[in-house]
C-alpha cells in the first residue's frame, strides 16, 4: 500500500516578539485509502500540519510529502489532486446560487463541464439540497451553507480530501448522513483518502481507521481508536454529575489522569480518568469541599476521549 501523506521531521516555528513553535518535529504517515482522524487541543498544531499538508504553508524544516509529491516543490501537482473543507468558513459568493458557486468551483479545477453538472446533481440530491440549488447563497441558513461546502470538497472528486471540522453547528441527524456520506465515500473507490480532524470524539470512533494525537505540535500517539483505548491499561473511567462547581479542585488531585466538564440540564457532567478506582473517594470529598453535591456516579468502559485525555492530561476544549 503507498502513502498518501509522509512527513518526516516537520516542524513550523512562527517568528515575531516571541518565537513560536507550532510543529516540533513531526513524523506521520497516512495509508492510501485511509480514513484518518486527528486530534489535538486548541492550538495543538492540526491546523498548521493541515495547511502544510494542503500547501498553504511551507514548513520551516523537515519534508512533508503528498500522494507522492513535496509540498515545497511540487504544490501544482498536489493542488490537482486534493481539496480542502473546514466547518464553519465562509465559502462562495452570497451573490450566486449554490448551483452556480458550485459550478465555479468545479472550474477552477477544470472539472469537463457535463462531469461537473452530474457530479453536483448528485451531491445536491445526496445532501437534500436540490429544493434549494437556484437560491442565492446569501438568503439559506447556517447548515445550508455548510452542505454547500461539503458538496464543494467532493465535487472535483479529490484522491485525498481534508475535513477540519465538516460537522460544526450541525443538527444531529444531518451530523449522521453525513458521517454515513464519508464512510462511503473512502469504500467506494480504491485509494481515496480522508484526513479527518473533528472536537467531536464519538465522531473520530466511529469514523478513523487509524487517529493521531497532536499536543503542543508533537504526535503523541498513532493508532487505532481500538488500540488507543487499550492505552488506558489500569486507569479508571468515571462519570460524575454534580452540582454546579469549580473543578479545578478536582484536577489538581493526586491520581486523576484527566477530566472534561460538561454543563447538563443545570448540573455538571465530569468525566474522569483516574488512576486507580480509590482514587474515587478523594474526588467526591473534593466536591462537597467545593460547595457541590454529587448527584450521579458511574463507572464507563474507556472510550476514545478517555485515551484521549491519558496521553495528553485534559480534554478537547
Amino acid at each position: 500500500m503507498s502513502s498518501a501523506i509522509e512527513v518526516r521531521s516537520l516542524s513550523r516555528v512562527f517568528s515575531g516578539r516571541k518565537e513560536i513553535v507550532a510543529l516540533d518535529d513531526v513524523d506521520l504517515t497516512v495509508e492510501e485509502g485511509e480514513l484518518f482522524g486527528l486530534l489535538g487541543p486548541n492550538g495543538a498544531g492540526k491546523t498548521t500540519l493541515i495547511k502544510i499538508l494542503c500547501t498553504l504553508l511551507l514548513p520551516s524544516s523537515g519534508t512533508a510529502r503528498v500522494l507522492g509529491y513535496d509540498v515545497d516543490s511540487e504544490a501544482k501537482q498536489i493542488r490537482k489532486r486534493i481539496n480542502m473543507v473546514s466547518g464553519g468558513e465562509i465559502s462562495g459568493y452570497g451573490l450566486l446560487t449554490i448551483r452556480e458557486n458550485l459550478w465555479m468551483f468545479t472550474q477552477f479545477y477544470g472539472v469537463q463541464g457535463k462531469v461537473a453538472k452530474q457530479r453536483i446533481d448528485a451531491l445536491l440530491e445526496e445532501f437534500g439540497l436540490e429544493d434549494k440549488a437556484d437560491v442565492k447563497l446569501r438568503t439559506v441558513s447556517t447548515g445550508q451553507r455548510q452542505k454547500m461546502n461539503i458538496i464543494r470538497g467532493f465535487s472535483t472528486d479529490p484522491d485525498l480530501i481534508f475535513l477540519d471540522e465538516p460537522t460544526l453547528g450541525l443538527d444531529v441527524t444531518t451530523s449522521i448522513s453525513i458521517r454515513n456520506y464519508l464512510r462511503r465515500w473512502v469504500r467506494e473507490r480504491e485509494g481515496r483518502t480522508m484526513m479527518l480532524t473533528t472536537h467531536y470524539m464519538r465522531e473520530a470512533e466511529e469514523l478513523c481507521d487509524r487517529v493521531a494525537i497532536i499536543d503542543r505540535g508533537r504526535i503523541v500517539a498513532v493508532d487505532t481508536p481500538a488500540g488507543l483505548k487499550r492505552r488506558v491499561g489500569n486507569d479508571s473511567s468515571f462519570l460524575i454529575e454534580t452540582t454546579p462547581i469549580d473543578t479545578a479542585r478536582l484536577s489538581s488531585l493526586t491520581g486523576v489522569r484527566g477530566l472534561t466538564a460538561r454543563p447538563s440540564n443545570g448540573h455538571l457532567k465530569v468525566r474522569m480518568v483516574l488512576e486507580d478506582e480509590s482514587v474515587i473517594a478523594d474526588v467526591i470529598s473534593a466536591v462537597v469541599a467545593a460547595g457541590g453535591k454529587v448527584v450521579g456516579l458511574s463507572k464507563n468502559e474507556p472510550t476514545l476521549e478517555d485515551a484521549f485525555m491519558h496521553l495528553v492530561g485534559r480534554g478537547l476544549e
